[in-house]
Parts: structure tokens; C-alpha cells; sequence
């Protein structure tokens, strides 16, 4: 006898579905999950070759880090992979091609799992223009070599030089690395043949001219910043600063 009112069918949507997990068991089957493939991954021998079997693993991403000149497509195609290859593939070899770009200094490859393979590029950095024939500057690093980088696409705020002399260049390196708002007030660096007397740099500082022998070092360039300081206290206008003397800096003055 049915009693009048009560549904006796199962209940609305029940009928094919599962029952619901409890959140402990999710959070538990999650953890195993991890534990497993961290397992894996920690056998070096092989774990990778098994996990580079699974499609889960196939690379679907690439991100580039630390590139500013380096055009992504170029270093893409250096890198050579594919969606048909594992991010567990050895990652030496992925960074030794990329860093065959003459842009890029050093690279590492790193695993975002579970299809993500992160590049970290250090670039040459720019230290000056290079005049040459016809007017054409060129961008050099600071061994004096020539970087593949347009001007006019990617506008460069360093000094032009008149030659990529390795020794000028390396000193021009070392105020961009060391002291960068110094390097930032070069605006022409040159080596030059005095009638009389050795080699010399002069590099342009904004209104005044810095003179120095080729073996100065950057900390001895730095010499001239209490100089200066001293000069602007004083309201004191000089066009130049010689450095070319042991432990002096000769300030001339118009």
C-alpha cells in the first residue's frame, strides 16, 4: 500500500550519476598523485625517461625570460622543439642552442610541469655605437664585438665610439656594470694618437671632457667624482679632467 503523498522513485538525478567524494578523499587522491610523480621525478636514472613517455608531459608552452634584444622567433627556432617532445627531455642541449644566438651570453632551461619549458637568456649588452663607413653605427659588447641589433628598432642610450678598441670597450663595460649613473653620462668615447706621448681616452661627459691611459681602471675613473662635487660646491666651470697623472685629478678650466 502506498501511503499518499510519499515518492517511492529514486530521488531527482540520482539514477547514473556517482556518489559525491568527500573532500578528504580529493585532497588524499591529490597528494598521492603528487607523491607519486615527485617519486619518480627524484629517480634520476629512470624516472625522466618514464615521465617523457606520457603525452601529459609533452611541451605546450615556451616562455623566455631576461631577452630584450634577442627576437623570440630566433631563439624559438634555435631551441627546436615541438608538442611531439617532453619537457623531461635533457635541458643542456636546449640551452646550449639557444645560446648559440650572438645576442645571448648564457642560457638556462628549467620544467614548469606539466608542459612548460621556462629559458633564462642573459644577453651581451650593448656598451657603445661604433661609427663605420658610410655613417652606419653599430652596437659592440664590451669585448668589442658586434651585436646583430637595429638602432632604429630598439633605440640604445650608450656612447659612440670612433673604433671597437677591446681596452676602451672593457672600460666602458665596467661603468655599465659597476656605476651606471656614471656610465649614463658618456656620450663619446675614442682612443687617441697625441702628437707626443702615449696612447690616451678621452671620453665626453656631458660638459666635460675626461682624459685617461688606457690602463685606468673603473675605480680610478671614479676618481673624478669627488672632483666634480667639489667643483660644483665652489661654482667652479671646468671643460676638463686629466686623469693621465698617479693619484691626481687636474681639473682645467675654460
Amino acid at each position: 500500500m502506498t501511503t499518499p503523498g510519499m515518492d517511492q522513485s529514486p530521488a531527482a538525478g540520482a539514477e547514473g550519476r556517482e556518489p559525491t567524494r568527500p573532500r578528504w578523499w580529493r585532497i588524499t587522491r591529490l597528494a598521492l598523485i603528487g607523491a607519486a610523480v615527485a617519486g619518480v621525478v627524484a629517480t634520476p636514472w629512470w624516472g625522466p625517461r618514464v615521465l617523457s613517455q606520457l603525452d601529459f608531459f609533452h611541451v605546450r608552452r615556451v616562455v623566455f625570460e631576461g631577452m630584450r634584444y634577442t627576437p623570440r622567433g630566433e631563439a624559438l627556432s634555435l631551441l627546436a622543439v615541438d608538442t611531439l617532445q617532453s619537457v623531461w627531455q635533457p635541458a643542456e642541449p636546449l640551452a646550449a642552442r639557444v645560446a648559440m644566438h650572438p645576442l645571448v651570453l648564457s642560457a638556462t632551461v628549467d620544467r614548469q610541469l606539466p608542459g612548460t619549458l621556462v629559458v633564462r637568456v642573459v644577453e651581451r649588452e650593448p656598451v657603445a655605437l661604433v661609427r663605420r663607413k658610410g655613417g652606419r653605427l653599430d652596437p659592440v659588447d664590451g669585448g668589442g664585438r658586434a651585436l646583430p641589433i637595429d638602432p632604429a628598432v630598439a633605440p640604445l642610450d650608450v656612447p659612440i665610439a670612433g673604433s671597437a678598441d677591446s681596452v676602451l670597450m672593457h672600460l666602458l663595460e665596467g661603468l655599465r656594470v659597476s656605476e651606471p649613473a656614471l656610465f649614463a653620462r658618456v656620450e663619446r668615447a675614442d682612443r687617441v694618437k697625441p702628437p707626443k706621448g702615449p696612447d690616451e681616452f678621452r671620453l665626453k661627459l656631458e660638459s666635460v671632457t675626461v682624459r685617461t691611459l688606457p690602463q685606468v681602471t673603473v675605480a680610478r675613473f671614479k676618481d673624478i667624482l669627488p672632483v666634480e662635487a667639489d667643483l660644483t660646491r665652489n661654482r667652479l666651470r671646468v671643460v676638463e679632467l686629466d686623469l693621465r697623472f698617479r693619484n691626481q685629478v687636474i681639473a682645467r678650466q675654460p
